[in-house]
Protein backbone atom coordinates (compact mmCIF):
# COMPACT_ATOMS: atom_id res chain seq x y z
CA UNK A 1 0.00 0.00 0.00
CA UNK A 2 1.09 3.57 -0.69
CA UNK A 3 -0.29 6.89 0.44
CA UNK A 4 0.28 10.49 -0.54
CA UNK A 5 -1.40 13.57 0.86
CA UNK A 6 -1.73 17.27 0.31
CA UNK A 7 -3.96 20.01 1.64
CA UNK A 8 -6.56 19.15 -0.99
CA UNK A 9 -6.27 15.52 -2.06
CA UNK A 10 -5.28 12.21 -0.46
CA UNK A 11 -4.56 9.06 -2.43
CA UNK A 12 -4.55 5.49 -1.13
CA UNK A 13 -3.72 2.29 -3.01
CA UNK A 14 -4.88 -1.00 -1.50
CA UNK A 15 -4.76 -4.64 -2.64
CA UNK A 16 -7.92 -6.35 -1.39
CA UNK A 17 -7.02 -10.03 -1.78
CA UNK A 18 -7.95 -11.93 1.36
CA UNK A 19 -9.12 -8.84 3.26
CA UNK A 20 -12.26 -8.57 5.36
CA UNK A 21 -14.38 -5.45 5.00
CA UNK A 22 -13.28 -4.34 8.48
CA UNK A 23 -9.65 -4.55 7.41
CA UNK A 24 -10.43 -2.46 4.34
CA UNK A 25 -12.30 0.14 6.40
CA UNK A 26 -9.60 0.43 9.06
CA UNK A 27 -6.75 0.60 6.55
CA UNK A 28 -8.46 3.24 4.41
CA UNK A 29 -9.48 5.29 7.44
CA UNK A 30 -5.92 5.32 8.75
CA UNK A 31 -4.51 6.30 5.37
CA UNK A 32 -7.12 8.99 4.77
CA UNK A 33 -6.77 10.72 8.15
CA UNK A 34 -10.11 9.81 9.72
CA UNK A 35 -11.31 7.36 12.38
CA UNK A 36 -13.95 4.78 11.48
CA UNK A 37 -14.99 1.56 13.19
CA UNK A 38 -17.51 0.42 10.55
CA UNK A 39 -18.19 0.99 6.82
CA UNK A 40 -20.98 3.43 7.69
CA UNK A 41 -18.64 5.45 9.91
CA UNK A 42 -16.02 5.63 7.14
CA UNK A 43 -18.58 6.93 4.66
CA UNK A 44 -19.89 9.47 7.21
CA UNK A 45 -16.37 10.66 8.08
CA UNK A 46 -15.45 11.20 4.43
CA UNK A 47 -18.79 12.90 3.72
CA UNK A 48 -18.05 15.42 6.49
CA UNK A 49 -14.55 16.22 5.15
CA UNK A 50 -14.33 18.47 2.05
CA UNK A 51 -10.92 17.18 0.97
CA UNK A 52 -10.96 15.04 -2.18
CA UNK A 53 -9.73 11.46 -2.14
CA UNK A 54 -8.51 9.10 -4.84
CA UNK A 55 -8.73 5.42 -3.88
CA UNK A 56 -7.19 2.60 -5.92
CA UNK A 57 -8.79 -0.67 -4.79
CA UNK A 58 -7.32 -3.69 -6.54
CA UNK A 59 -8.87 -7.16 -6.79
CA UNK A 60 -12.31 -6.66 -5.27
CA UNK A 61 -13.40 -10.17 -6.27
CA UNK A 62 -10.47 -11.64 -4.30
CA UNK A 63 -11.50 -9.97 -1.03
CA UNK A 64 -12.58 -12.27 1.76
CA UNK A 65 -15.96 -10.51 1.85
CA UNK A 66 -16.46 -9.25 -1.73
CA UNK A 67 -20.19 -8.55 -1.28
CA UNK A 68 -19.57 -6.26 1.74
CA UNK A 69 -16.61 -4.57 0.01
CA UNK A 70 -18.75 -3.90 -3.08
CA UNK A 71 -21.40 -2.32 -0.88
CA UNK A 72 -18.77 -0.05 0.69
CA UNK A 73 -17.53 0.97 -2.78
CA UNK A 74 -21.10 1.80 -3.85
CA UNK A 75 -21.57 4.02 -0.79
CA UNK A 76 -18.26 5.80 -1.44
CA UNK A 77 -19.21 6.37 -5.08
CA UNK A 78 -22.34 8.20 -3.94
CA UNK A 79 -20.31 10.86 -2.06
CA UNK A 80 -18.99 12.68 -5.11
CA UNK A 81 -15.73 13.67 -3.35
CA UNK A 82 -14.09 10.23 -3.59
CA UNK A 83 -12.73 9.04 -6.94
CA UNK A 84 -12.51 5.25 -7.07
CA UNK A 85 -10.21 3.27 -9.38
CA UNK A 86 -11.32 -0.30 -8.90
CA UNK A 87 -10.21 -3.59 -10.48
CA UNK A 88 -12.06 -6.91 -10.46
CA UNK A 89 -11.88 -10.10 -12.50
CA UNK A 90 -14.29 -9.93 -15.50
CA UNK A 91 -17.19 -12.33 -15.08
CA UNK A 92 -16.93 -12.37 -11.28
CA UNK A 93 -20.01 -11.34 -9.23
CA UNK A 94 -18.06 -8.34 -7.92
CA UNK A 95 -17.23 -7.10 -11.43
CA UNK A 96 -20.83 -7.56 -12.59
CA UNK A 97 -22.19 -5.68 -9.58
CA UNK A 98 -19.80 -2.74 -9.82
CA UNK A 99 -20.26 -2.47 -13.61
CA UNK A 100 -23.89 -1.54 -12.90
CA UNK A 101 -22.89 1.51 -10.82
CA UNK A 102 -23.52 4.58 -12.95
CA UNK A 103 -21.36 7.12 -11.16
CA UNK A 104 -18.65 9.21 -12.76
CA UNK A 105 -16.55 8.84 -9.62
CA UNK A 106 -16.16 5.06 -10.13
CA UNK A 107 -13.72 3.75 -12.74
CA UNK A 108 -13.87 -0.05 -13.07
CA UNK A 109 -11.10 -1.96 -14.87
CA UNK A 110 -10.40 -5.67 -15.33
CA UNK A 111 -8.03 -7.17 -12.80
CA UNK A 112 -4.85 -8.39 -14.56
CA UNK A 113 -4.56 -12.20 -14.34
CA UNK A 114 -2.35 -13.57 -11.60
CA UNK A 115 0.87 -15.37 -12.66
CA UNK A 116 -0.72 -18.72 -11.76
CA UNK A 117 -3.61 -18.00 -14.18
CA UNK A 118 -1.38 -17.11 -17.09
CA UNK A 119 0.41 -20.41 -16.54
CA UNK A 120 -2.90 -22.26 -16.63
CA UNK A 121 -3.32 -22.59 -12.86
CA UNK A 122 -6.34 -21.48 -10.80
CA UNK A 123 -6.57 -17.96 -9.37
CA UNK A 124 -6.70 -17.95 -5.58
CA UNK A 125 -6.85 -15.08 -3.05
CA UNK A 126 -3.60 -14.57 -1.18
CA UNK A 127 -5.27 -15.57 2.11
CA UNK A 128 -6.01 -19.03 0.68
CA UNK A 129 -2.41 -19.84 -0.25
CA UNK A 130 -1.47 -21.90 2.73
CA UNK A 131 -2.74 -21.57 6.27
CA UNK A 132 -0.42 -19.60 8.60
CA UNK A 133 0.38 -21.56 11.75
CA UNK A 134 -0.76 -18.75 14.04
CA UNK A 135 -4.36 -19.05 12.79
CA UNK A 136 -4.81 -21.86 15.27
CA UNK A 137 -3.62 -19.61 18.08
CA UNK A 138 -6.04 -16.68 18.05
CA UNK A 139 -6.07 -16.81 21.84
CA UNK A 140 -2.28 -16.40 22.01
CA UNK A 141 -1.40 -12.69 22.47
CA UNK A 142 2.18 -13.16 21.29
CA UNK A 143 1.05 -14.81 18.06
CA UNK A 144 -1.61 -12.26 17.13
CA UNK A 145 0.63 -9.26 17.92
CA UNK A 146 3.44 -10.67 15.76
CA UNK A 147 1.22 -11.66 12.81
CA UNK A 148 -0.04 -9.59 9.87
CA UNK A 149 -2.74 -7.42 11.49
CA UNK A 150 -4.97 -7.48 8.41
CA UNK A 151 -4.90 -11.27 8.41
CA UNK A 152 -5.69 -11.30 12.16
CA UNK A 153 -8.60 -8.93 11.50
CA UNK A 154 -9.97 -11.23 8.81
CA UNK A 155 -9.64 -14.24 11.11
CA UNK A 156 -11.40 -12.54 14.04
CA UNK A 157 -14.11 -11.20 11.71
CA UNK A 158 -14.94 -14.78 10.69
CA UNK A 159 -14.82 -16.24 14.22
CA UNK A 160 -17.31 -15.30 16.95
CA UNK A 161 -15.31 -16.92 19.79
CA UNK A 162 -13.96 -14.30 22.22
CA UNK A 163 -10.57 -16.08 22.45
CA UNK A 164 -10.18 -15.15 26.10
CA UNK A 165 -11.03 -11.51 25.42
CA UNK A 166 -8.49 -10.87 22.66
CA UNK A 167 -11.09 -10.74 19.87
CA UNK A 168 -13.30 -7.98 21.41
CA UNK A 169 -10.20 -5.99 22.34
CA UNK A 170 -8.84 -6.35 18.79
CA UNK A 171 -12.13 -5.29 17.24
CA UNK A 172 -12.29 -2.28 19.59
CA UNK A 173 -8.80 -1.00 18.71
CA UNK A 174 -8.51 -2.43 15.20
CA UNK A 175 -7.70 0.70 13.23
CA UNK A 176 -4.68 1.48 15.41
CA UNK A 177 -3.54 -2.15 15.38
CA UNK A 178 -3.70 -2.35 11.58
CA UNK A 179 -1.61 0.82 11.25
CA UNK A 180 1.06 -0.14 13.81
CA UNK A 181 4.05 -2.14 12.47
CA UNK A 182 5.73 -2.79 15.85
CA UNK A 183 4.52 -5.90 17.74
CA UNK A 184 5.39 -4.33 21.13
CA UNK A 185 3.24 -1.29 20.40
CA UNK A 186 0.46 -3.53 19.12
CA UNK A 187 0.60 -5.34 22.47
CA UNK A 188 0.30 -1.98 24.25
CA UNK A 189 -2.74 -0.98 22.16
CA UNK A 190 -4.38 -4.36 22.75
CA UNK A 191 -3.69 -4.16 26.49
CA UNK A 192 -5.29 -0.72 26.62
CA UNK A 193 -8.44 -2.12 24.97
CA UNK A 194 -8.72 -5.26 27.15
CA UNK A 195 -11.82 -5.58 29.35
CA UNK A 196 -12.00 -6.89 32.90
CA UNK A 197 -13.88 -9.95 31.58
CA UNK A 198 -10.77 -11.11 29.71
CA UNK A 199 -8.70 -14.11 30.75
CA UNK A 200 -6.59 -12.79 33.69
CA UNK A 201 -3.46 -14.26 32.12
CA UNK A 202 -3.70 -11.94 29.14
CA UNK A 203 -2.95 -8.69 30.95
CA UNK A 204 0.49 -9.68 32.32
CA UNK A 205 1.34 -11.41 29.04
CA UNK A 206 0.53 -8.31 26.98
CA UNK A 207 2.33 -6.05 29.48
CA UNK A 208 5.47 -8.16 29.08
CA UNK A 209 5.21 -7.96 25.29
CA UNK A 210 4.77 -4.18 25.52
CA UNK A 211 7.84 -3.70 27.72
CA UNK A 212 9.78 -1.90 24.98
CA UNK A 213 6.87 0.39 24.03
CA UNK A 214 7.15 4.09 25.00
CA UNK A 215 4.06 3.92 27.25
CA UNK A 216 2.72 1.73 30.01
CA UNK A 217 -0.94 1.26 30.84
CA UNK A 218 -1.71 2.52 34.36
CA UNK A 219 -5.40 1.53 34.22
CA UNK A 220 -8.23 1.23 31.74
CA UNK A 221 -12.02 0.98 31.86
CA UNK A 222 -13.94 -0.26 28.84
CA UNK A 223 -17.63 -0.61 28.14
CA UNK A 224 -19.09 -3.43 30.21
CA UNK A 225 -16.41 -3.38 32.93
CA UNK A 226 -17.74 -3.86 36.47
CA UNK A 227 -14.60 -4.22 38.61
CA UNK A 228 -14.52 -1.21 38.98
CA UNK A 229 -17.30 0.02 36.71
CA UNK A 230 -16.84 1.76 33.40
CA UNK A 231 -18.00 5.37 33.98
CA UNK A 232 -19.67 5.64 30.58
CA UNK A 233 -18.91 7.42 27.28
CA UNK A 234 -16.63 10.44 27.67
CA UNK A 235 -17.36 13.74 25.96
CA UNK A 236 -15.22 16.02 28.16
CA UNK A 237 -12.53 15.65 30.82
CA UNK A 238 -11.11 17.96 33.48
CA UNK A 239 -8.96 17.66 36.58
CA UNK A 240 -9.65 18.97 40.08
CA UNK A 241 -7.73 18.34 43.33
CA UNK A 242 -7.85 14.59 43.94
CA UNK A 243 -10.44 13.94 41.25
CA UNK A 244 -10.86 13.44 37.55
CA UNK A 245 -14.11 14.79 36.09
CA UNK A 246 -15.65 13.01 33.09
CA UNK A 247 -18.82 14.19 31.35
CA UNK A 248 -20.83 11.77 29.24
CA UNK A 249 -22.93 12.73 26.19
CA UNK A 250 -26.16 12.46 28.19
CA UNK A 251 -25.07 15.26 30.54
CA UNK A 252 -24.02 13.16 33.54
CA UNK A 253 -20.87 14.20 35.40
CA UNK A 254 -18.73 11.34 36.74
CA UNK A 255 -15.98 11.62 39.38
CA UNK A 256 -12.99 9.27 39.18
CA UNK A 257 -9.83 8.77 41.24
CA UNK A 258 -7.01 9.58 38.78
CA UNK A 259 -4.57 7.10 40.29
CA UNK A 260 -6.64 3.96 39.70
CA UNK A 261 -9.84 4.88 37.83
CA UNK A 262 -12.19 3.92 40.68
CA UNK A 263 -15.31 6.04 41.37
CA UNK A 264 -14.75 9.12 43.54
CA UNK A 265 -18.42 9.71 44.25
CA UNK A 266 -21.83 9.23 42.69
CA UNK A 267 -22.46 10.70 39.22
CA UNK A 268 -24.49 13.88 38.93
CA UNK A 269 -27.04 14.58 36.21
CA UNK A 270 -26.65 18.14 34.89
CA UNK A 271 -29.61 17.92 32.53
CA UNK A 272 -27.69 19.11 29.45
CA UNK A 273 -25.10 17.69 27.10
CA UNK A 274 -21.67 18.98 28.08
CA UNK A 275 -19.11 20.25 25.57
CA UNK A 276 -16.41 21.41 28.03
CA UNK A 277 -15.68 21.51 31.78
CA UNK A 278 -13.86 24.21 33.73
CA UNK A 279 -13.32 23.52 37.47
CA UNK A 280 -12.78 26.67 39.55
CA UNK A 281 -10.52 27.16 42.55
CA UNK A 282 -13.55 27.65 44.82
CA UNK A 283 -14.80 24.11 44.07
CA UNK A 284 -17.48 24.92 41.51
CA UNK A 285 -17.48 23.45 38.02
CA UNK A 286 -18.41 25.54 34.99
CA UNK A 287 -19.89 23.72 32.03
CA UNK A 288 -20.24 24.72 28.40
CA UNK A 289 -23.30 23.01 27.02
CA UNK A 290 -23.95 21.77 23.49
CA UNK A 291 -25.49 25.12 22.54
CA UNK A 292 -22.32 26.96 23.59
CA UNK A 293 -23.84 28.48 26.73
CA UNK A 294 -22.46 28.59 30.25
CA UNK A 295 -23.90 26.73 33.21
CA UNK A 296 -22.54 26.62 36.75
CA UNK A 297 -23.31 25.04 40.09
CA UNK A 298 -24.77 27.47 42.58
CA UNK A 299 -24.47 25.85 46.02
CA UNK A 300 -26.21 27.71 48.82
CA UNK A 301 -26.05 27.95 52.60
CA UNK A 302 -23.54 25.74 54.36
CA UNK A 303 -22.58 24.05 51.09
CA UNK A 304 -21.59 27.30 49.40
CA UNK A 305 -17.84 27.28 48.72
CA UNK A 306 -15.62 29.95 50.20
CA UNK A 307 -14.95 32.71 47.66
CA UNK A 308 -17.95 31.88 45.47
CA UNK A 309 -19.39 35.39 45.85
CA UNK A 310 -16.23 36.92 44.40
CA UNK A 311 -16.48 34.91 41.18
CA UNK A 312 -20.24 35.07 40.70
CA UNK A 313 -20.29 38.50 38.99
CA UNK A 314 -17.67 37.32 36.48
CA UNK A 315 -19.42 34.04 35.69
CA UNK A 316 -22.73 35.88 35.43
CA UNK A 317 -21.22 38.34 32.97
CA UNK A 318 -19.68 35.58 30.85
CA UNK A 319 -22.93 33.62 30.90
CA UNK A 320 -24.76 36.69 29.60
CA UNK A 321 -22.23 37.12 26.77
CA UNK A 322 -22.50 33.46 25.75
CA UNK A 323 -26.29 33.64 25.68
CA UNK A 324 -26.00 36.07 22.78
CA UNK A 325 -22.71 34.78 21.30
CA UNK A 326 -22.30 31.03 21.97
CA UNK A 327 -18.86 29.66 22.73
CA UNK A 328 -17.18 26.61 21.25
CA UNK A 329 -14.58 25.94 23.99
CA UNK A 330 -14.11 26.85 27.66
CA UNK A 331 -11.40 26.83 30.33
CA UNK A 332 -10.53 28.71 33.52
CA UNK A 333 -7.41 29.48 35.58
CA UNK A 334 -6.34 32.05 38.17
CA UNK A 335 -9.69 33.87 38.26
CA UNK A 336 -9.81 34.21 34.44
CA UNK A 337 -12.42 32.54 32.24
CA UNK A 338 -11.38 31.81 28.65
CA UNK A 339 -13.85 31.15 25.87
CA UNK A 340 -13.15 30.12 22.28
CA UNK A 341 -15.64 30.85 19.52
CA UNK A 342 -16.72 29.57 16.12
CA UNK A 343 -14.67 32.10 14.12
CA UNK A 344 -11.31 31.25 15.75
CA UNK A 345 -11.05 33.92 18.44
CA UNK A 346 -10.18 33.54 22.13
CA UNK A 347 -11.70 35.78 24.81
CA UNK A 348 -10.14 35.99 28.30
CA UNK A 349 -12.62 37.45 30.80
CA UNK A 350 -11.21 38.96 34.01
CA UNK A 351 -12.71 41.09 36.74
CA UNK A 352 -10.82 44.09 35.32
CA UNK A 353 -11.70 43.61 31.65
CA UNK A 354 -11.33 41.36 28.65
CA UNK A 355 -8.44 40.34 26.38
CA UNK A 356 -9.00 38.92 22.90
CA UNK A 357 -6.96 37.41 20.11
CA UNK A 358 -7.62 35.85 16.70
CA UNK A 359 -5.95 32.48 17.25
CA UNK A 360 -7.24 30.06 14.61
CA UNK A 361 -8.70 29.82 11.15
CA UNK A 362 -12.12 28.39 11.80
CA UNK A 363 -13.63 27.14 15.04
CA UNK A 364 -11.72 26.96 18.32
CA UNK A 365 -12.27 23.32 19.26
CA UNK A 366 -10.52 23.07 22.65
CA UNK A 367 -8.82 25.19 25.31
CA UNK A 368 -6.80 24.71 28.49
CA UNK A 369 -5.23 27.31 30.77
CA UNK A 370 -2.65 27.44 33.55
CA UNK A 371 -2.15 30.14 36.16
CA UNK A 372 1.30 31.62 36.61
CA UNK A 373 3.69 29.37 38.60
CA UNK A 374 4.19 30.18 42.26
CA UNK A 375 1.11 32.38 42.37
CA UNK A 376 2.46 34.89 39.86
CA UNK A 377 -0.15 36.86 37.97
CA UNK A 378 -1.14 36.07 34.42
CA UNK A 379 -2.22 32.87 32.76
CA UNK A 380 -1.09 30.81 29.78
CA UNK A 381 -3.77 29.59 27.38
CA UNK A 382 -3.37 26.60 25.08
CA UNK A 383 -5.93 26.31 22.30
CA UNK A 384 -6.69 23.88 19.50
CA UNK A 385 -8.62 24.61 16.36
CA UNK A 386 -10.31 23.20 13.31
CA UNK A 387 -7.19 24.33 11.43
CA UNK A 388 -5.20 21.53 13.09
CA UNK A 389 -2.97 23.82 15.16
CA UNK A 390 -2.31 24.08 18.89
CA UNK A 391 -1.32 27.61 19.90
CA UNK A 392 -0.10 29.39 23.03
CA UNK A 393 -1.50 32.73 24.18
CA UNK A 394 -0.70 34.87 27.23
CA UNK A 395 -3.56 37.38 27.62
CA UNK A 396 -2.22 40.90 27.75
CA UNK A 397 1.14 39.86 26.32
CA UNK A 398 0.21 38.72 22.82
CA UNK A 399 -0.03 35.42 21.01
CA UNK A 400 2.77 33.41 19.43
CA UNK A 401 2.82 33.69 15.64
CA UNK A 402 4.11 30.11 15.31
CA UNK A 403 1.87 27.24 16.41
CA UNK A 404 3.22 24.92 19.05
CA UNK A 405 1.84 21.89 17.18
CA UNK A 406 0.37 21.51 13.71
CA UNK A 407 -1.23 18.61 11.84
CA UNK A 408 -3.54 18.44 8.84
CA UNK A 409 -6.77 17.50 10.65
CA UNK A 410 -8.82 19.31 13.32
CA UNK A 411 -7.82 19.27 16.98
CA UNK A 412 -10.27 17.30 19.12
CA UNK A 413 -8.95 18.13 22.61
CA UNK A 414 -6.14 19.82 24.55
CA UNK A 415 -5.16 19.85 28.23
CA UNK A 416 -2.13 21.18 30.09
CA UNK A 417 -0.88 20.58 33.63
CA UNK A 418 2.15 21.41 35.74
CA UNK A 419 3.94 18.37 37.07
CA UNK A 420 7.14 17.66 38.93
CA UNK A 421 9.03 17.56 35.64
CA UNK A 422 7.49 20.71 34.14
CA UNK A 423 4.46 21.61 32.07
CA UNK A 424 2.95 18.78 30.06
CA UNK A 425 0.52 19.39 27.22
CA UNK A 426 -1.71 16.71 25.72
CA UNK A 427 -3.43 17.18 22.38
CA UNK A 428 -5.67 14.90 20.33
CA UNK A 429 -6.75 15.19 16.70
CA UNK A 430 -9.81 13.87 14.92
CA UNK A 431 -7.77 11.16 13.16
CA UNK A 432 -7.32 9.45 16.55
CA UNK A 433 -3.75 10.53 17.36
CA UNK A 434 -2.91 11.66 20.91
CA UNK A 435 0.37 13.50 21.52
CA UNK A 436 2.03 14.35 24.83
CA UNK A 437 4.24 17.42 24.42
CA UNK A 438 6.99 17.37 27.05
CA UNK A 439 9.30 20.11 28.37
CA UNK A 440 13.01 20.46 27.77
CA UNK A 441 14.77 17.99 25.53
CA UNK A 442 12.27 15.18 25.95
CA UNK A 443 10.61 14.48 22.63
CA UNK A 444 6.84 14.18 22.19
CA UNK A 445 5.12 10.85 22.72
CA UNK A 446 2.31 9.66 20.45
CA UNK A 447 -0.41 7.08 21.00
CA UNK A 448 -3.34 5.85 18.91
CA UNK A 449 -5.96 3.92 20.88
CA UNK A 450 -8.02 3.03 17.79
CA UNK A 451 -11.46 4.61 18.45
CA UNK A 452 -12.15 8.35 18.11
CA UNK A 453 -10.66 10.39 20.97
CA UNK A 454 -13.13 12.79 22.57
CA UNK A 455 -11.10 14.26 25.44
CA UNK A 456 -7.66 14.19 27.11
CA UNK A 457 -6.35 15.22 30.52
CA UNK A 458 -2.91 15.39 32.12
CA UNK A 459 -2.81 14.66 35.84
CA UNK A 460 -0.50 16.23 38.39
CA UNK A 461 1.39 12.94 38.53
CA UNK A 462 2.23 13.28 34.85
CA UNK A 463 -0.09 10.57 33.55
CA UNK A 464 -2.25 10.95 30.44
CA UNK A 465 -5.98 10.17 30.53
CA UNK A 466 -7.77 9.53 27.23
CA UNK A 467 -11.57 9.60 26.98
CA UNK A 468 -13.48 7.78 24.23
CA UNK A 469 -17.01 6.57 23.52
CA UNK A 470 -16.33 3.06 24.81
CA UNK A 471 -13.28 3.45 27.06
CA UNK A 472 -11.41 5.59 29.57
CA UNK A 473 -7.68 4.99 29.64
CA UNK A 474 -4.71 6.17 31.73
CA UNK A 475 -1.14 5.94 30.37
CA UNK A 476 2.26 6.91 31.75
CA UNK A 477 5.47 7.47 29.77
CA UNK A 478 7.69 4.44 30.10
CA UNK A 479 10.73 6.63 30.74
Amino acid sequence: MTETSSAETRTADLALAGQSVLGVVWTLAGRLGVVARTPAELVAALAADPRRRVLALRGVDAAREPHAVCELIEWLAELGTVRLRVTARPGSPAHTRLAAVRRGTLELSPEPPAPSETAGGPRRPDAARGRPSWLGRLDDPHAVCAADPLAVTAAYAADEDAHGGLRPAWLRAGQALCAEPDPARRALILLAALSDAADPRLRPALAAQAATAPWRVVWNRVQGDIRPPWPGPVGALATAPGRLLAADPAGRLHFVHPEDGTPAGPPRDTGRRIRALAPLADGRVLRLDERGRLATDRPSGADRPSGADRLDPLTDAVAAVLTAHPGSALTAAGGTLVVGDRVGSLHAFEATGIHQTAAHRGRVTATSALAGPGGRSGITVYSGGADGTVRVWRPGRGASATPLLRRDCPVAAVHAARTGTGTLLAAAWTDGLVRLHRPGGAGPLDFRPGPPVRAVAVTGAGTLVVGMDEALLCLAPAA
